[in-house]
């Protein structure tokens, strides 16, 4: 059973010989359902076009590698507005915007954050909330997302 970086690792390239980067990966496995979603980029936009030009390449990949054992289901789709964060990089595009996260584990008795993201400090996120801040780790947060404001 692949990891989720070494499915990041095998899919990356193929999804950036296509034209777009790959924005994010989730892996879910719950029970005999397994998920592989992928969040595309491209510089004019995600289409149609693009999500199925990347989930034929990326079937066709993980039909030769198998790094899944039985089967699953492959989701292509932009990141959309409420769009996931999973690195550094991305939580620092998106300073000044709200953003919702959960934790793996409780941070001064809570799991669910939401706020401004004042900015990223190493390896650590600056989140606002209610005019107290919270430096949370990185490795803590399970889910972040972006809060579209309209």
């Amino acid at each position: 059973m692949a990891s989720k970086q070494q499915l990041q690792q095998l899919l990356e390239p193929v999804v950036e010989s296509l034209g777009c980067s790959l924005w994010g990966l989730e892996y879910l496995s719950q029970g005999r359902h397994t998920t592989l979603r992928l969040y595309i980029e491209a510089e004019e936009g995600v289409g149609v076009e693009h999500c199925e030009k990347v989930s034929r390449q990326v079937s066709a990949v993980m039909d030769v590698e198998d790094p899944i054992a039985g089967e699953y289901t492959l989701e292509v789709s932009s990141p959309g507005l409420d769009r996931p964060l999973y690195t550094l990089a991305q939580f620092t595009q998106y300073v000044g915007e709200q953003v919702s996260l959960r934790l793996r584990q409780a941070f001064e008795g809570r799991r669910k954050f939401s706020g401004r993201l004042n900015g990223v400090e190493g390896d650590e996120i600056l989140l606002v909330v209610d005019d107290e801040e919270y430096l949370l780790p990185i490795e803590l947060i399970e889910k972040a997302n972006v809060v579209p404001s309209f």
